[in-house]
């Protein structure tokens, strides 16, 4: 029987990694990451990304994916996600999944929308349509066919209106209708959530101050100057919108004082982690309280429960 997978999900600097490292070593595991900031080349201090040493150590997946001017869907996740515990399970090893995107947790616990992509042809014709009668008009066609997604979209969404009605062109199925098909990327393996969130909030937000002390003692923003110098960045970029580099982005072309980087950083590290915390209080799985100092042995006596369970 193939290994169960593990699914170790938790909010940032709560010490994912360093319990993923041992946990790895207790049960012949290789880790699956599940950080949508991980996937980018090249940055590697702003999201405390596995070294080589610990990389040697454990296999690790869905890491240096992507330039930083590129963009990495959840539907592709999902796709490299099954691709990499298949490939784990078939050499007989545990698939431990660590992260704390939670919209990448959600696809694999819950499932995606089998919703088509996107085809250029379609697209271009809608946006010459559009040009010549105006967005109103789509909106008035999505009326038709899909009644429900056209009632929830503003008429001047132009982006989603066409996005529903190329949904219909090419699959003939309202978009409203395939939402409300999920199919579990984990469906038909043995799984195991492992919620991994702290008792005490206080620990988390020292921890949060501690990652950035750190990160900036690395010199993170000359990781960030190097980045600006190798590639073409907008602040609208998803690589840009992590937390840290935004903040210091904002600082090197001038839209907030070097003074405030830190302290943006920061709050905005802590909303993250708020975010994280709320969704996985809401999430199906066991709860380990990462600040506990038996947390560790309190996620394998739980993963143990899971491999012998018939």
């Amino acid at each position: 029987m193939a290994a169960p997978v593990v699914l170790l999900v938790g909010p940032t600097a709560s010490g994912k990694s360093a319990a993923a490292m041992q946990l790895a070593g207790r049960f012949d595991a290789e880790i699956v990451s599940i950080d949508s900031a991980l996937v980018y080349r090249d940055m590697d201090i702003g999201t405390a990304k596995p070294s080589a040493a610990e990389r040697a150590q454990v296999p690790h997946h869905l890491i240096d994916l992507i330039d930083p001017t590129s963009s990495y869907s959840v539907a592709r996740f999902v796709v490299d996600c099954q691709a990499a515990i298949a490939d784990i399970q078939s050499r007989g090893r545990m698939p431990l999944l660590v992260g704390g995107t939670m919209m990448y947790a959600n696809m694999l616990v819950n499932g995606m929308s089998d919703v088509p992509p996107a085809d250029a042809a379609i697209r271009a014709e809608l946006s010459a349509r559009r040009e010549l009668d105006g967005v109103e008009s789509l909106h008035a066609e999505l009326m038709k066919v899909d009644p429900a997604t056209a009632t929830r979209l503003p008429p001047t969404d132009t982006q989603r209106i066409e996005r529903a009605l190329e949904v219909w062109m090419i699959a003939g199925t309202p978009l409203s209708a395939l939402q409300g098909q999920r199919k579990p990327a984990l469906a038909g393996l043995r799984s195991l959530v492992l919620r991994w969130l702290p008792g005490d909030r206080a620990w988390l937000h020292s921890r949060c101050a501690a990652r950035l002390d750190t990160m900036f003692a690395q010199d993170f923003v000359a990781e960030v100057e190097s980045l600006r110098s190798k590639y073409i960045l907008t602040a609208d970029m998803p690589s840009m919108r992590c937390v840290g580099y935004r903040q210091v982005l904002d600082v090197l072309e001038g839209r907030a004082p070097k003074a405030e980087m830190f302290d943006r950083a920061l709050f905005a590290t802590r909303q993250l982690a708020k975010r994280q915390i709320t969704w996985l209080r809401s999430f199906d799985g066991d709860v380990v309280e990462c600040d506990s100092a038996d947390a560790v042995d309190r996620a394998a006596l739980l993963i143990k429960q899971a491999q012998s369970a018939v």
